[in-house]
């Protein structure tokens, strides 16, 4: 969102007030966007793999929901329209909600439920900065863990550290479960006893997965986000990662590391500095989140991708005919202005 002209003159003028009068601080406040977005919440169908379809509660249509890209301490507006026949609500995961409790999404506690038909505005101020995410918060065992209500939240900090400065590459990477005995049963579901058979990254299972294409010399940012109800072991092959970040947070004396644990509602964003050229396989290391249904061979898996590498001269590479899918980690609206942003990538369908 590109500042108003006069707005920004206006503000400069203030500064300048501020200054002649000996005030050696500025609010920080006086500089935070206004930024207004409206979101629906449909009853859509979306294909994990194959042809294996989940009937989901999707914000605009799409599994993840879009990205709301922000700056810390913007303030937010946020009209939500359930679609739906169920009541539904948004959690804004990671955002303190100084002063504004009632808008933090919880049913019959901050707020009554969205009621079917019905539009609730949240408004807030976005903080603290970092990789955040979004998700109802009505029957969470069943909307969250296994109905797709969930997206990400990035919000960028008004000062970055020296690192951030380096990334040339941005991904997100949203892990969930998904229990295919429930999927045309929306309302129902998410019950204890219930055993996941379909694992996803970003809401499809391997081969509908798409790969990370990098080049040496990259600095690349891998955001997790655990959005489902399973713990998830993810590990990325030839290289070491630098844990940057837990929950937004920058961690004062980050580790090196090639497999970390993430639970449900955890952030982590890992730093991969490419310096080994090569096809690299990325995979939950919890063997039984590698599967669709009963098949091998699935779940949450994917690769990397070197330009350095022609994947069509590798014979033995599974994708190296594959028809590439491009911001199905977000990667390239994380370079578009700040806003929300939609993907076709994770586009369903009407549900019947």
């Amino acid at each position: 969102m590109v500042m108003n002209p006069y707005r920004l003159r206006k503000r400069l003028f203030a500064f300048i007030l501020a200054a002649s009068a000996g005030l050696c601080v500025l609010d920080s406040s006086a500089w935070a966007e206004t930024r207004k977005f409206s979101m629906t919440i449909e009853d859509t169908v979306v294909t994990l793999v194959d042809k294996q379809t989940f009937r989901t509660f999707s914000f605009n249509g799409q599994t993840p929901g879009p990205l709301l890209h922000v700056t810390e301490g913007d303030d937010l507006e946020v009209a939500v329209e359930n679609q739906t026949t169920l009541p539904h609500t948004i959690h804004w995961h990671g955002m303190l909600q100084r002063g504004t409790w009632k808008m933090d999404g919880v049913p019959d506690a901050t707020q009554p439920a969205i009621a079917p038909g019905e539009t609730f505005t949240y408004r807030f101020k976005a903080e603290p900065s970092g990789t955040m995410w979004y998700h109802c918060h009505v029957n969470v065992n069943e909307h969250v863990a296994m109905r797709g209500m969930w997206g990400p939240l990035i919000v960028d900090p008004k000062t970055p550290p020296a690192i951030e400065k380096e990334v040339t590459k941005d991904y997100i990477m949203m892990f969930s479960s998904w229990v295919s005995s429930w999927s045309q049963k929306p309302g129902q579901g998410g019950i204890p006893g219930d055993e996941a058979d379909y694992f996803t990254l970003n809401g499809k299972a391997f081969p509908d997965t798409q790969p990370l294409r990098i080049k040496q010399g990259d600095v690349v940012r891998i955001r997790l986000i655990g959005a489902g109800d399973e713990l998830h072991s993810i590990h990325i092959h030839g290289h070491l990662l630098e844990v940057y970040a837990k929950d937004g947070r920058p961690l004062p004396n980050p580790i090196m590391v090639d497999t970390i644990l993430l639970g449900p509602g955890e952030r982590y964003d890992l730093i991969l500095r490419a310096d080994n050229p090569g096809i690299w396989m990325v995979h939950d290391h919890i063997d039984r989140h590698t599967v669709n249904g009963k098949s091998p061979m699935g779940g949450i898996m994917t690769t990397i991708e070197y330009e350095e590498i022609p994947v069509k001269d590798q014979a033995f590479y599974s994708w190296k005919n594959k028809n590439f899918v491009p911001d199905f980690f977000y990667e390239e609206s994380l370079k578009k202005p700040l806003g929300m942003h939609e993907s076709a990538a994770f586009k369903g369908v009407p549900a019947p």
